[in-house]
């Protein structure tokens, strides 16, 4: 039972609420170093407004995928979502993300890695669709997703890798060298997350 529950819970498809989102995630972060609980989070989200999100609902997904990833991790690392350069920000976002969703770390460490070793010079639609499909193998209990579901789940992963540097852009996919900042490696290994680690170092 307990090996069935894991793989359930592997792949989600919560990433597609969006990208690493990088202000609202500065801000997100401030608000969980300042202790904000309850009605506050409420007041911050719907009377403030401090994510300037278009109505309630679009407010309510963002704060729930942001909120979600960060509180995988401790106020270490939000600090540097909230005081780090872009770079230190976007790369400890991009931990976070990873830690959350099992989905996008895999794909850097099963697939991204794989293409860096082969010299490959870009990522493709086809690799993403071949890893889904490999998902089903390590998630027996993973549904039966529509094509425009896997799109959608395509287009926020590819933005992560474009955002944190693997990718020159989503429309080339032309595979980069990146260096994940060292405040955040630094993070990582003090707090063993070896998954993480392994995840975000897969650029040459």
């Amino acid at each position: 039972m307990v090996i069935v529950r894991d793989l359930r819970m592997r792949y989600r498809t919560e990433i597609t609420a969006g990208s690493l989102k990088l202000p609202e995630s500065r801000v997100i972060a401030e608000l969980l170093l300042q202790g904000v609980q309850g009605k506050g989070w409420k007041k911050a989200l719907y009377v403030d407004n401090v994510l300037q999100a278009r109505n309630p609902q679009t407010a309510e997904r963002l704060w729930t995928l942001l909120r979600g990833r960060l509180e995988t991790m401790d106020p270490g690392l939000w600090r540097l979502v909230r005081d780090g350069s872009a770079q230190v920000a976007t790369h400890a976002c991009l931990a976070a993300a990873v830690k959350r969703s099992p989905l996008l770390g895999d794909f850097l460490d099963l697939v991204v890695r794989e293409q860096y070793r082969l010299f490959a010079p870009a990522l493709s639609n086809g690799l993403w669709e071949e890893y889904v499909r490999s998902c089903r193998d390590r998630d027996l209990e993973m549904p039966e997703w529509s094509p425009s579901t896997i799109a959608r789940l395509r287009s926020s992963v590819f933005q992560i890798l474009e955002q944190a540097g693997y990718v020159e852009s989503t429309r080339t996919l032309k595979l980069q060298t990146v260096y994940i900042a060292q405040e955040v490696l630094g993070y990582l290994r003090d707090h063993d997350e070896q998954y993480v680690l392994r995840c975000v170092e897969v650029a040459p």
